[in-house]
């Protein structure tokens, strides 16, 4: 209580992703690291012993940390801190501990490591959002509801239609998503500046054994393949490419929950409320959006946060320079647990969207019958209305309506007026019969249909493991 505490931790990430970024997951992964390389130079002939190796496991796990934080503020360097620690576990072993290798073997590809692990969570988490976003789009395909342009009443849309364009700003971002998964690379065993010299000093010159011995790392650890070429780090614009896929997650979220803020003011949608929730410590009526409220708010972290490692993939000098190590402390593990905490509420608030279809219906007859009168001048005029003639009294009509609506504050009577004149040649049944919702809404539930059938389905069908998780919120 003493001491601030990151609100990401405490507050918005799941425990999952917390853990993934954890200095436990990470020094393990140091180690197990330091195991591969041993593995791989003894497969490769060099002098190290299957006891070496059995030493080095037992203790992949067990962490002796006090020592290496001790060891730390001796020598600034946490790297050879930890190498020192592990070889106080393990004193057989201490000679061949990080065999040939610079720091960045251990540090470089654990943060490639931990970021596909982080990119596997958020890629369920997504896919979650999609499921349960398609489900209520196909519900809602054919309600009507008032669209917008320029926040200003415009053509009929759908609830279902509408919710597809948030669901294919997250189709787009899971395409990204999938393309940054399959294309990482591991730094590999590069040496101290990216030429393997040690390594090659080590194979007493044997170019194949060096290579060898890059191959079989990577493919320990579950990886394709190494970057070609790296200077002492891996290529920092990777770090770019994962936040901006990041960041792209949390525009789409960002876009979804301006919305949903919107049109809960509007209250035709509302974000789940639940039963003892309180909207206001002073307004005890209030049903304050807050979950889109803080998705909005966290992704606005993540969108200005995604500009700090492609401000350190720009100023990283020849071969490598240490001012990416601060920045990538913060910026890439934040990041993550920003987006987790926001998917998680999308999760929520999508799996629990609450309609209200007759608000929905009011606000249309509010601004149909302004709509409408397009479709009743040509229908008019294929009964033999003068075009122009009956242009004019529309225009003439819709001037008094609006009138009536915005001075007097009482209902569109332009459908009223339309039918009491006998140039239109229309009844008030017919009137009516027209100003059905439906005869506006175009091919928009058509579209759902295709988009989800053609489009959205298949990802779903082909990740449905992934499906059917809840995700609660914190606070």
């Amino acid at each position: 209580m003493e001491l601030y505490e990151n609100p990401l931790i405490t507050r918005y990430a799941s425990r999952e992703m917390a853990e993934n970024f954890s200095d436990k997951k990470k020094f393990i992964t140091w180690r197990r690291l330091w195991i591969i390389l041993a593995e791989a130079e003894k497969e490769l002939g060099l002098p190290i012993t299957d006891a070496q190796i059995n030493e080095l496991k037992a203790y992949e796990s067990n962490l002796n940390l006090e020592v290496a934080a001790q060891r730390e503020r001796e020598v600034r360097h946490d790297v050879m801190a930890h190498v020192y620690a592990y070889g106080q576990q393990c004193p057989s072993a201490k000679p061949i501990i990080h065999l040939g290798a610079t720091s960045c073997y251990v540090g470089d590809n654990t943060d490639i490591i931990l970021m596909v692990d982080g990119l596997k969570i958020i890629r369920r988490k997504l896919l979650s959002c999609m499921s349960h976003l398609s489900s209520f789009a196909r519900k809602y395909s054919d309600l009507p509801v008032l669209g917008f342009t320029h926040l200003q009443p415009a053509q009929l849309t759908t609830v279902g239609k509408r919710a597809c364009l948030w669901l294919q700003d997250l189709m787009m971002d899971y395409e990204e998503l999938e393309f940054v998964l399959n294309t990482i690379r591991l730094r590999g065993v590069k040496g101290t500046t990216g030429t393997q010299a040690s390594f090659l000093t080590l194979f007493e010159g044997d170019h194949d054994k060096v290579k060898a011995l890059d191959k079989k790392v990577v493919e320990k650890l579950g990886f394709k393949e190494a970057f070609p070429v790296t200077g002492q780090t891996y290529p920092r614009k990777l770090d770019t490419r994962v936040l901006n896929v990041l960041s792209s997650i949390a525009q789409s979220a960002g876009k979804f929950s301006n919305d949903l803020r919107l049109l809960q003011h509007m209250k035709e949608i509302e974000e789940p409320f639940e039963k003892h929730q309180i909207g206001s410590s002073a307004m005890a009526y209030k049903r304050n959006p807050m979950r889109s409220e803080r998705i909005t708010s966290l992704a606005r972290f993540v969108i200005a946060d995604a500009l700090n490692p492609a401000l350190t993939a720009s100023t990283q000098w020849f071969e490598r320079t240490l001012d990416d190590s601060a920045n990538k402390r913060l910026s890439i593990p934040q990041a993550f647990l920003a987006v987790d905490g926001i998917l998680n509420l999308y999760i929520n608030i999508a799996s629990g969207l609450v309609v209200y279809p007759n608000v929905i219906n009011k606000h249309i007859m509010e601004e149909l019958p302004f709509m409408a009168t397009e479709y009743i001048l040509m229908e008019a005029v294929k009964r033999g209305g003068d075009r122009q003639e009956l242009h004019e009294r529309i225009r003439t009509y819709s001037m008094e309506a609006a009138l009536q609506v915005k001075e007097k504050g009482e209902s569109n009577n332009l459908i009223s007026k339309i039918a009491s004149d006998p140039a239109f040649g229309f009844s008030k049944e017919e009137l009516d019969r027209i100003m059905d919702p439906k005869n506006f809404i175009g091919r928009a539930p058509e579209q759902v249909i295709e988009f989800l059938d053609d489009h959205v389905e298949p990802i779903l069908q082909a990740n449905k493991d992934f499906l059917g998780e809840a995700e609660e919120i914190r606070v």
